[in-house]
């Protein structure tokens, strides 16, 4: 991970959380996007042009792929990849599990991940083969537990739960211990860094979602896996024996898929 990557990724997610938080004091209006969980604020939109703006001016030759919109083709083989407000129907809610995030990643794998938490004003930063930072200061790495002993960070909308893909979740559930359904899946990362839950699961997860949050699990040994079952494409990360657990359980489909 390089260290002027890293401190320019902490520096943008942190001034885009914080606009974020001022734009939500002052009022928003909100637009449906998907379904009623699944909506869009004048912040995603405002916090994502700051970030993009930010990495035009210092990091020309890199593309950028954002959740609003963003789309810059660049020519160094490198993309950020930007989340402006990761739990966006908590956020206008008011409740304070959200955030903001970014990933790099290179042609091969992701190299770093950085997220704000503006509730707690707390940076965390990380990627394979750099220990995660909260703040600046180095975070433990994660010691696995047993899956029947896991807590499961997740969540499945209510369409899901009479399908093929609820039948999968369900049967992955039934490996850990307990789940939590929190509604920001990099902060579901971020729970998992510091002890909170130990495994994090869920279907059709966009690279903006999955990437932040499993760079920084994977900076304190953990895993990040997606595979496919009941059709869709699922991604499980956090301790490794929850992981492979969980896997197993949603490979067992009946479909094979």
């Amino acid at each position: 991970m390089n260290p002027a990557d890293a401190e320019l990724a902490s520096r943008l997610v942190r001034q885009a959380g914080l606009l974020a938080d001022r734009m939500r004091e002052d009022g928003l209006g909100v637009r449906q996007k998907t379904n009623i969980a699944d909506i869009v604020t004048a912040a995603d939109h405002a916090a994502e042009k700051l970030i993009v703006d930010a990495l035009r001016a210092e990091r020309p030759d890199d593309s950028i792929v954002g959740e609003e919109g963003a789309n810059h083709v660049g020519h160094s083989g490198r993309t950020w990849v930007i989340d402006p407000v990761d739990g966006t129907y908590n956020y206008f809610r008011g409740m304070d599990w959200w955030c903001s995030a970014i990933a790099l990643t290179d042609e091969d794998d992701v190299l770093l991940g950085a997220v704000h938490h503006p509730a707690t004003d707390q940076v965390y930063v990380g990627g394979p083969g750099a220990p995660a930072t909260r703040n600046g200061v180095e975070l433990a790495p994660l010691v696995d537990v047993p899956a029947e002993r896991a807590c499961a960070a997740t969540y499945l909308h209510p369409p899901f739960y009479g399908d093929a893909v609820g039948d999968a979740f369900g049967r992955a559930a039934n490996r850990v211990a307990t789940l939590r359904m929190l509604g920001s899946g990099t902060m579901d990362a971020v729970a998992i860094l510091q002890g909170q839950c130990d495994v994090t699961c869920q279907h059709t997860v966009p690279a903006w979602d999955r990437l932040p949050g499993a760079a920084l699990i994977r900076s304190l040994g953990g895993e990040s896996r997606v595979l496919r079952a009941a059709g869709a494409q699922w991604h499980v990360a956090g301790l490794s024996s929850p992981v492979a657990a969980m896997a197993e359980a949603l490979a067992a489909s009946p479909d094979g898929a």
